[in-house]
């Protein structure tokens, strides 16, 4: 009975065994060429990927490596085209049960050694090592550690053995994940895992006999980390979208990102997007993120920014997967959907009359648009009731208020009310079919005045023919009182007339010709001559017009020739011609064509050919020698007023042209200046300035002192002196003159003295005696109804001895019979005065010269008084030593 039983269990436990062994999924081993190309097929219905063997069928494949697919009946791919050397990756099979198995892919090149690829493959199909490779699942639950595979070599057929591993979760971080089971071969891991840390681990294993001796080459392990959702999706990126309101549905607004730190190709990373609110606005793809607008009617007016939650799930959705939520802000941006409205319906304004260039009223608008934004900017016109230009629109930038200035004066007395339409507008077009500008109607109240008087026209226009005789009434220009409407107390002045051809009547505006009106004047321009009146009313106010005369011709002119003086260039037995021209600044039918015709005089050696308006040609009619002819012409206009004159013909050889115009003769010396001739001008020039450097080096010199010996030790100097006039002790020359009644102006005729008088009245009178080279000063005392002069200072370089002779030339006798009638006339003076004549012939007593001089007074020469001793002298200083030589000296005589 316990022998059937220990059979049935093995039996169990053979069937079971293999029932494992038969869906047990083995890596697929595939030679491939070097380059790959898209679509290539690596293995097509393998039973590996089909799950043959066991009980589940499989539903899905996930490959984890993006090079390469695998379609729905388990056929591997290439994604892309590749360049193969050696390949491993893995796919992913998902049963209907749910249950991951993991397939290894192993891929080679088929110019591989083919000894070495057997012996792979046999190392392969005889398992030396097993098994190859195996997972872990992440965040496993405990306890630990768990065992994973157990590695077993061949070796341990012939050999006790152990097992070593070593590398990345062994012996380098995560140092101690994975421990072996030495005797045994039993892999375990410690702790749990997390695969978005460590997808994978790398490590070796080893095996060795008793004797530490390695019986086996060593074996690669790969142990993949299998993923579980424990991530949520998060968003990513940037928050921030804008969209212009009232944009179109469907118009594109941004890409909300989101990541998921799970296995990517997976459902628990395969993130759906959904709004949670605002979905009557905006609209996003589930699975791409991209936000779209719903509607529209999107309104920045109503709201300018929308927070819109989404929610982010992976798992596709499926309400058991793990989401996240998170806010994006959406701002419409501004658009021209809102025109500027007006706060009235109707506005109203006053202005007074005349005004110019005056803020009449202000305006204010709302505008819901973007404040200081081309949307709200707003723009203003005034469409009605401007048709002459009076009026100009303007904005406040600061409160976009609409300026109305009056730039033209209004008059009350033609409209006293203006009646005005304002359209507000933007500086962009509006956005949308049923939005339109507005407008406003605006009264204007106009304020009378007291206004000065009116020309009407303002411009009048006369006319009047040239020449017309002066005083001739051209035209009456009135003004009126705008008030009263009548001219009564009004008077007109000219303010400009630059000929001064016309005078105005004061009283009634009548225009008069002054002088004669000239079309041909400067002054006139295309036939008018502009003319400015005032007038003043009784108020003294003032208004101004204009008069333009339009100038009718008349032939006052005669047809001249300006250039009588012309050249024919001789050529030899040739006849040669000269144009000539004729001018009339009058204009047709006064002027041209004119007609050339030959004077009385001529002496037929020239001809008039190829007349034109206002030119003929000159041409000779015989051969002419060299020189100078006369030719007189008669140029008449087309009324036949002209009259005839001479052109002067020069022919000669001609050597060159200038304007078309023949150079008589040979070269100018002008033209031939050679370097013998710009030498000489040179120096000469130089020469030139040598001179003028020189005088003005005399000119500037400073003059110095002239110092002379002094026999005395003095050390006396003398300075150049032009002024040295003779003293009192000069004898030679008579020093005056004896009045007569022919003598006054103090001339002599025969030349002894010449005297100017400087003064005629009576008392002291200054005189100038030109004497030799040298002129006196002298004044003049009155003797009863007579003039005497006493000499004064001599002057020698005032005017120089020009024009006036020498008193040698005076003869004795006229000398003694002047000084006769001076004594004569000195007798009777003092007969006849009263006894203060006396005080005007007597010696007088000079100023003392002040207190500590030890000189006293320095009148000497004076015979008032004790005689003074001259032992002053002696303390004189050494400058003054010659002079008391000389008193002391003519004191002892």
């Amino acid at each position: 009975m316990y022998e059937r039983a220990l059979f049935a269990v093995w039996l169990l436990t053979l069937v079971l065994f293999q029932s494992a062994e038969s869906c047990e999924l083995r890596p697929v081993l595939a030679q491939v060429p070097k380059r790959l190309p898209p679509g290539y097929v690596i293995s097509e219905g393998t039973e590996a990927l089909t799950l043959k063997g066991c009980a589940a069928k499989p539903v899905a494949f996930t490959s984890s490596d993006p090079d390469f697919a695998v379609n729905t009946d388990g056929t591997i791919i290439t994604a892309r085209g590749l360049v193969i050397t050696t390949k491993r990756f893995s796919v992913l099979v998902q049963d209907e049960s749910g249950l991951d198995r993991r397939v290894d892919i192993i891929l080679s090149r088929k110019d591989e050694a083919s000894q070495k690829s057997s012996s792979v493959a046999h190392k392969r199909i005889k398992r030396r090592w097993r098994p190859l490779p195996f997972s872990v699942t992440e965040n496993a639950s405990p306890p630990f550690p768990k065992d994973l595979e157990m590695i077993s070599s061949d070796s341990s057929v012939n050999y006790t053995v152990r097992y070593e591993i070593s590398g990345q979760g062994v012996t380098t971080d995560p140092v101690g994940l994975f421990i072996l089971v030495k005797e045994t071969g039993m892999l375990r891991v410690t702790k749990a895992v997390d695969r978005e840390q460590y997808p994978q681990f790398n490590f070796i294993a080893r095996v060795y006999d008793q004797s530490g001796r390695e019986v086996d080459a060593f074996l690669p392990i790969t142990v993949i980390v299998d993923d579980v959702n424990d991530n949520a999706p998060e968003i990513t990126g940037g928050r921030f979208f804008s969209v212009e309101e009232r944009c179109r549905a469907g118009t594109p607004i941004g890409q909300v990102n989101a990541t998921d730190k799970d296995l990517a190709n997976t459902t628990h990373t395969l993130i759906k997007f959904t709004l949670l609110n605002a979905t009557d606005m905006f609209s996003i793809e589930p699975f791409t993120g991209k936000l779209t607008a719903k509607t529209n009617t999107l309104d920045r007016e109503a709201q300018d920014k929308v927070y819109v939650n989404i929610e982010v799930r992976d798992m596709g959705g499926n309400p058991t997967g793990l989401f996240n939520r998170g806010t994006i802000v959406i701002a419409l941006t501004d658009v021209n959907d809102n025109p500027p409205t007006f706060k009235e319906t109707l506005y109203k304004a006053n202005v007074k009359e005349n005004q110019e260039n005056v803020l009449v009223t202000r305006i204010p608008v709302e505008d819901k648009d973007l404040v200081n934004s081309p949307n709200w900017k707003a723009l203003f016109e005034v469409t009605k009731g401007n048709e002459s230009g009076q009026f100009r629109m303007e904005t406040d930038p600061k409160t976009n208020e609409g300026l109305l200035y009056v730039i033209k004066g209004l008059d009350f007395e033609k409209t006293p009310v203006v009646k005005l339409e304002i359209t507000a507008r933007n500086a962009v077009p509006l956005v949308g079919n049923d939005n339109t500008w507005l407008s406003v109607p605006l009264e204007l109240s106009v304020g009378d005045e007291d206004e000065g008087p009116e020309f009407n026209p303002v411009i009048q226009y006369i006319k009047v023919k040239e020449n017309v005789p002066n005083g001739t009434v051209i035209g009456t220009y009135k003004a009126l009182d705008p008030e009263t409407k009548n001219s009564n107390g009004i008077k007109y002045y000219k303010v400009t007339d630059p000929g001064n051809w016309i005078t105005v009547v004061e009283s009634t505006g009548e225009l008069k010709t002054a002088n004669t009106i000239d079309r041909e004047s400067p002054l006139v321009h295309q036939d008018k001559y502009n003319i400015t009146i005032r007038a003043v009313d009784e108020s003294k106010k003032v208004g101004k017009g204009m008069v333009i005369l339009l100038i009718e011709d008349e032939n006052d002119n005669m047809p001249v020739i300006p250039g009588t003086d012309l050249v024919i260039c001789s050529k030899g037995d040739a006849l040669s011609s000269v144009l000539v021209e004729a001018v009339d600044p009058d204009k047709p039918p006064f002027s041209t064509p004119f007609n050339f015709e030959f004077g009385a005089e001529s002496d037929g050696k020239w001809k008039l050919k190829d007349k034109t308006g206002n030119s003929v040609v000159l041409e000779q009619a015989v051969p002419l020698p060299s020189g100078l002819y006369s030719v007189p012409l008669l140029v008449k206009d087309l009324q036949g007023s002209g009259k005839e004159q001479i052109v002067n013909v020069r022919v000669c050889s001609c050597n060159r042209e200038e304007n078309g115009v023949g150079i008589c003769g040979a070269r100018s010396a002008s033209t031939s200046f050679g370097s013998s001739g710009i030498l000489a001008l040179v120096l000469s020039s130089l020469l030139l300035l040598l001179i003028c450097l020189l005088l003005l080096f005399i000119c500037t010199t400073k003059r110095d002192k002239l110092y002379i010996n002094d026999d005395t030790g003095t050390a006396g100097m003398l300075l150049k002196s032009n002024t040295e006039a003779p003293g009192e002790e000069v004898k030679d020359g008579a020093l005056m003159i004896i009045p007569g009644t022919d003598a006054m102006d103090g001339s002599l005729q025969n030349g002894t003295m010449v005297s100017k008088n400087f003064n005629s009245g009576a008392g002291n009178m200054g005189q100038q005696f030109f004497q030799g080279s040298g002129v006196y000063n002298t004044t003049t005392q009155d003797f009863g109804t007579d003039k005497y002069y006493t000499s004064g200072r001599y002057d020698n370089n005032l005017y120089g001895n020009r024009g006036f002779q020498k008193f040698s030339n005076t003869s004795a006798l006229d000398t003694w019979n002047t000084n006769g009638r001076y004594l004569e006339r000195k007798l009777a003076y003092f007969g006849g005065e009263e006894e203060g004549r006396y005080a005007d012939d007597v010696l007088k007593t000079y100023g003392n010269e002040g207190v500590g001089s030890v000189a006293g007074s320095v009148g000497c020469c004076s015979n008032l008084g004790e005689p003074e001793s001259l032992d002053f002298l002696n303390t004189l200083s050494p400058k003054f030593r010659p002079l008391a030589d000389v008193c002391y000296t003519t004191n002892k005589n």
